[in-house]
């Protein structure tokens, strides 16, 4: 085996980060986001303003999961400082759909004419607009809102039809970078 491989991750002003073995937490204007990263012969370690994550083993395996864990706690770190917002379009030409949200529950009704509601989950933490023609989702957990507009973007797919004609539907128009 080579010898250890480690990366190590700055920690910008204004953000706090705290690590208990396998659980890194962080702390910010926008709010708390934790998450445990429990994988073998991964350790997590703060110095200073550094998050530092090791390897015993230096592996591909290990190498590929340290790299999408720095990923993961840069993606932490951006949602609670500035937060991600997806904008949505809602397109239809024929049946003018109507959007409302229940709980965690949004209700798409008349899509294509139909007469059953169908129904998108919102998930976690994640914030829902509903404007006449478009759909704003935000939230600091950048999983949860990519979600959440993606089960959106699933409920209004056209089965069944030539989707070259029935182009209605609620579609991605502008997401985070």
């Amino acid at each position: 085996m080579g010898a250890k491989t480690q990366r190590e991750l700055e920690i910008p002003d204004g953000i706090d980060v705290s690590i208990e073995g396998s659980l890194v937490k962080v702390k910010g204007e926008k709010g708390e986001l934790s998450r445990d990263f429990t994988y073998p012969n991964i350790s997590f370690k703060k110095e200073g303003s550094k998050v530092i994550i090791n390897t015993s083993i230096n592996n591909k395996q290990e190498r590929a999961m340290i790299g999408t864990y720095q990923s993961h706690i840069k993606n932490m770190i951006k949602g609670i400082s500035e937060g991600y917002t997806y904008r949505m379009k809602i397109i239809f030409s024929h049946f003018p759909m109507t959007l409302k949200q229940k709980e965690n529950l949004i209700e798409i009704n008349n899509f294509l004419g139909e007469k059953a509601p169908r129904y998108s989950k919102v998930v976690g933490d994640a914030k829902v607009d509903l404007g006449k023609e478009e759909v704003t989702i935000e939230g600091i957990n950048k999983e949860e809102a990519g979600q959440t507009a993606a089960n959106l973007e699933l409920a209004t797919r056209v089965k069944g039809k030539d989707i070259r004609v029935f182009q209605d539907g609620i579609y991605l128009t502008e997401k985070p970078k």
